[in-house]
């Protein structure tokens, strides 16, 4: 059995097969109160004691099949939180089962919940709440096995205020007032795929829904849901497009949920529900490759999933194979190399940032001892990307490949794989092709530090004139500014604008007078794109443009994505002029942040260690 770096729990003695869990939202006390019912197996003889993950919470009661429980809380460890270890009253044989329900409550300091007050909110009548259970944080809300290599199946009963909306990574199964609190209501959710527990998600507030699909809604606060409602119009058509490369969708209904702009991430694939930033919401659906992303990884994550964090990789790296595929049909395989060799450059641009001899940069790094948080970067992303449509371009082309990815997912639906099963299944499928299979670097690619051992082949069509473009201002002498005008990007999409930026991001600052002049004839500061927005703010700091500081300052706070805000921030810290300005905005500003992003923000602006 692999045993997982991240967890406490031990599935080799039992498993958790279904969670009945029924809870209330106190808002007042920031908590969640209520019951965990795991339905569990034993997996030996003479089982007679088990082990969860917790994190930050009280537990007040533990009963197996009815009869009182003996529990303790291990040792607390940094950032795994402690191990709750129970003691069963009875021994269970080999396969046998047991319901051991758990009476909880989690911490209003919880690492997997935001709270919001209602002024924090668009409406600014009701509070919210969020949950992001991935990498580890689900124990922060209940006390589970929490590791990717565990996979139960769901059901839940919700207390929340009556004017307010429940929403969960599950089938919505109807509501009913709470028979113990006129003032509240009760949610119910059903999800019947097993799925492991960083898939859990919970979120209340004042929601509304549109209708965008025949098995999509999109929910947001009033203010969002319009614009929402637009943004992702293509939902439906990208999730064909994937039924077609992957194969059915089990999951039923595939809705999307907008939250509030401090969600730490792009997306998250939470099952049935996709939650996604606000940031995406760019007026004319041109970051909706995040969609796809998602969609993508009800195949490749929730159907098929990593089963420790170590081997993450095979969750992203095929999402982003998927997404990007997906993106081929819909706008061209032009599109698709374009949005290939974007990733390449923003693999080398972490790489750039984090060292190339670090050992997070490996495709499969050891996080013995290392919070996955921590460890999060786009290396599982782009390194694992590269690495199949490397193999893409080896084995045979598109057509080819995409026969061993449902391959893949046919052959570990349901369960939890590491870099190992992929690959034997790889020469298995490809065994007339185990010459060329040998030839790959596997170690190189798998267990080395820095930039991948051979770089694939990229369609540059798309590409050029962004090449063009950034070389004229890498180049340009001060003589040379008054050559540049609007009419430059008269045929630059919004697409080729981002890796214009990219590109210059991944030179030496330009003089300051170049970003000056660059203000001068594009007015990037007038651009609401995110992804645009950012990397100019990046390219100002850099810079040392005093000017862009309140701008780059007002991004990297009025939003939480944590792609956006964390350089921001790195950036403002290492310009002199904004070093201080940056540390008194991320002190102001910590209390209303997502707990990860504060703490790693913290970590980057060196005032915690």
């Amino acid at each position: 059995a692999v045993s997982d770096p991240s967890s406490f729990a031990s599935p080799s003695c039992c498993l958790t097969r279904h969670l009945h869990l029924r809870c209330r939202v106190d808002f007042g006390a920031q908590a969640l109160r209520g019951t965990a019912a795991f339905t569990v197996r034993a997996e030996r003889d003479a089982l007679r004691f088990l082990v969860l993950d917790t994190k930050d919470l009280q537990i007040f009661k533990v009963t197996v099949n009815g009869q009182d429980a003996k529990f303790a809380f291990g040792e607390k460890h940094s950032f795994k939180g402690a191990p709750l270890e129970i003691t069963l009253p009875f021994e269970l044989r080999r396969g046998q089962e047991a319901i051991i329900e758990i009476s909880f409550e989690s911490s209003p300091k919880s690492s997997a919940l935001q709270w919001f007050t209602p002024e924090q909110t668009s409406g600014k009548k009701h509070p919210f709440l969020f949950s992001q259970c991935q990498a580890n944080h689900c124990r922060a809300i209940l006390p589970c096995q929490d590791t990717p290599a565990v996979k139960l199946t769901y059901y839940a009963e919700i207390s929340v205020p009556k004017e307010l909306v429940a929403l969960m990574s599950a089938s919505r199964d109807g509501e009913m007032p709470d028979p113990e609190d006129s003032s509240r209501k009760i949610y119910r959710f059903s999800q019947n795929v097993p799925i492991p527990s960083y898939l859990i998600a919970l979120v209340v507030g004042a929601l509304e829904s549109r209708k965008i699909g025949p098995r999509t809604l999109v929910w947001a606060e009033k203010e969002l849901v319009d614009k929402s409602a637009f943004e992702f119009a293509e939902t439906e058509a990208m999730l064909q497009t994937a039924e077609d490369l992957a194969g059915p969708y089990v999951w039923g209904q595939y809705d999307l949920l907008v939250l509030p702009p401090s969600f730490p991430y792009g997306g998250m694939e939470n099952p049935c529900l996709t939650f996604v930033t606000p940031t995406l919401l760019a007026g004319d659906r041109s970051l909706s490759n995040v969609i796809a992303h998602e969609i993508s990884h009800s195949w490749t994550g929730n159907l098929v999933t990593n089963k420790t964090w170590e081997h993450f990789w095979l969750n992203e790296g095929h999402t982003v194979y998927l997404e990007r595929r997906i993106g081929g049909r819909l706008f061209g395989e032009q599109f698709r190399h374009f949005k290939a060799l974007g990733g390449w450059r923003e693999l080398q641009n972490t790489i750039n940032n984090l060292g190339d001899a670090n050992p997070i940069t490996n495709l499969v790094p050891n996080l013995h001892e290392v919070d996955p948080d921590v460890a999060y970067s786009s290396v599982p992303y782009e390194k694992g990307f590269a690495l199949l449509f490397y193999l893409e371009q080896l084995l045979g082309g598109p057509d080819v490949f995409i026969g061993f990815l449902k391959a893949y997912i046919q052959q570990f639906a349901y369960k939890s794989v590491v870099t190992d099963d992929w690959k034997k299944l790889l020469y298995s499928y490809f065994k007339d092709k185990v010459d060329v299979l040998d030839k790959v670097d596997w170690n190189s690619w798998l267990h080395a530090p820095g930039m991948p051992p051979v770089k694939p082949t990229y369609d540059m069509t798309l590409s050029n004139a962004c090449v063009a473009l950034s070389q004229r201002w890498i180049q340009a002498k001060e003589s040379d500014l008054g050559s540049f005008s609007s009419a430059d990007l008269k045929e630059i999409s919004s697409h080729q604008l981002i890796e214009f930026l990219a590109l210059l991001l991944l030179e030496p600052p330009l003089p300051v007078s170049h970003v000056k002049r660059m203000q001068q004839v594009y007015d990037f500061n007038a651009i609401s794109n995110s992804e645009i927005r950012f990397r100019w703010l990046r390219l100002c700091i850099q810079s040392k443009w005093e000017e862009a500081i309140p701008l780059a300052l007002k991004m990297a706070t009025e939003q939480g994505r944590m792609k956006f805000t964390r350089p921001l921030f790195r950036d403002l810290y290492n310009f002199d002029k904004s070093r201080d300005l940056a540390v008194k905005a991320f002190q102001e500003h910590r209390a209303s942040m997502h707990p990860v992003t504060s703490m790693l923000v913290g970590k980057d602006l060196k005032l915690d260690q």
